[in-house]
């Protein structure tokens, strides 16, 4: 890291000899017995393989390709529609009946005037309307049943203690096979297709290498160093060491409790400090004169703008050219580059032209063998009829009583036995039925009107 202080430090060289004296040079002699260390790290070469190289791979020596073929396409039939008539009857238009909708007419209250004028009457229509009625407390009608137990036993049996009659379980027989491995009398068949079609080669002797034998140096060792060559040793004195002496500082005097504190600093009087009072604020008579003596002299003057000082141009304008040649452009020069092509190696392997051999060593080592199916051990779902006859009566099938289906009357555009009345604003019809009421002083029927609403 040394630089020499004699060497000139230009970015171009002058051609002069550069001093090549150092201090390094002159303290230190160059030894011509010693040589460097030799490097044992291995050198990182390419090692070009002078040998031919085969481009066949598996896939290429494999693989012969087929002509393909293009799928079939299916033409799509075409729609023919069916012939005749369809019928687009339904139950909803067979039965229903239209009605004439009219419009909804809004109901809208009068246009009330407010009046100021007259006297206000609080008493709303609703009080004068709806008087209060002194309505006295019904009396309940409702009869006390009082639940009395009955003292004779139930002895009523129920349709299940009828119907059911208890038989005895008779359980399946369990068709399930033992789990008890079974065995075979035929002799073990231990040969594989890889003891079939194996080879068995002998193996070469291991190359073992011989253990070298460690042989000692003759010659002694040579521990001298350069730095132990070199390093002469300057006589000197020790450094004196300057840390104090652990010495315990202690004094058997008795100790009296005075510190210089208590002796020095005595307690002194104290007076409170006094309280300043501030003076009034008295304003000075008279007017105040705002006028300053800066307002009163100053003179307004007219100042045009600052020219600036610029230099007399001093241009010299010549026609010779501009060089503009640096050691840049003149050093480093510019070379056509061409892009350089893709070295393409030519196939030497040619195409195979034949069909694919697609037979493979599986298909030609397999053996196949007769396939015996497991026998299934699964029990049969068979049903066991019962020869005792089916008991079906139940106690709705005894008790049920057949009822006549009545027809709505609002299905029929005009019911029977009904009259019209009128039609509501959403287009409800209402109808009244004529009964007749017989009642117990006079046996000539009366008339009833009853609602229907279509």
């Amino acid at each position: 890291r040394h630089r020499c202080p004699r060497k000139p430090t230009k970015i171009y060289d002058n051609g002069q000899q550069p001093c090549l004296t150092t201090e390094y040079v002159e303290k230190y002699p160059m030894y011509s017995n010693i040589s460097p260390p030799r490097s044992l790290k291995l050198k990182q070469e390419y090692q070009v393989h002078h040998g031919k190289m085969e481009g066949i791979t598996t896939f290429k020596s494999d693989y012969l390709p087929y002509d393909i073929v293009k799928r079939p396409f299916r033409v799509q039939e075409e729609y023919k529609p069916k012939t005749g008539e369809i019928d687009l009857g339904t139950t909803y238009r067979k039965d229903y009946n239209a009605n004439k909708i009219q419009p909804l007419v809004l109901v809208r209250p009068l246009e009330t005037k407010h009046t100021t004028g007259g006297k206000l009457d609080t008493i709303p229509t609703y009080r004068d309307d709806y008087r209060s009625w002194e309505v006295q407390r019904r009396e309940p009608s409702k009869v006390e049943h009082i639940y009395q137990p009955p003292i004779e036993k139930f002895g009523n049996s129920t349709t299940f203690q009828d119907d059911f009659v208890p038989r005895e379980l008779n359980p399946r027989q369990s068709f399930k096979p033992p789990c008890v491995a079974k065995l075979s009398d035929v002799p073990f068949n231990s040969t594989t297709c890889h003891r079939t079609f194996y080879i068995a080669h002998p193996l070469a002797p291991k190359f073992i290498r011989s253990k070298e034998v460690y042989k000692p140096s003759n010659q002694p060792f040579e521990d001298l160093t350069t730095y132990r060559k070199d390093f002469k040793g300057l006589p000197g004195q020790l450094a004196k060491s300057c840390k104090p002496e652990n010495v315990k500082v202690g004094s058997n005097a008795h100790f009296n409790g005075v510190t210089e504190f208590q002796d020095r600093f005595q307690p002194w009087l104290v007076s409170l400090p006094e309280v300043r009072k501030t003076q009034e604020y008295v304003p000075p008579p008279g007017n105040m004169d705002f006028n300053s003596t800066t307002h009163l002299d100053y003179v307004k003057h007219e100042i045009s703008p600052a020219v600036p000082i610029r230099p007399v141009s001093n241009g010299r304008r010549t026609n010779a050219p501009f060089q503009g040649n640096t050691t840049t452009k003149e050093d480093f020069k510019a070379w056509g580059i061409c892009r350089q092509e893709i070295i393409k190696k030519q196939q030497e392997i040619p195409k195979p032209m034949g069909k694919f051999y697609d037979l493979t060593t599986f298909k030609s080592h397999y053996v196949p063998h007769q396939i015996i199916p497991a026998r299934s051990f699964k029990p049969v779902h068979a049903i066991f009829p019962n020869p005792a006859p089916f008991q079906g009566e139940t106690m709705y099938h005894r008790e049920y009583t057949l009822k006549k289906q009545e027809i709505c009357p609002a299905n029929y555009p005009s019911p029977p036995g009904y009259v019209y009345v009128n039609t509501d604003s959403h287009g409800h019809k209402f109808f009244r039925q004529l009964t007749p009421e017989f009642s117990e002083s006079n046996s000539n029927p009366i008339p009833k009107e009853v609602a229907v609403m279509s």
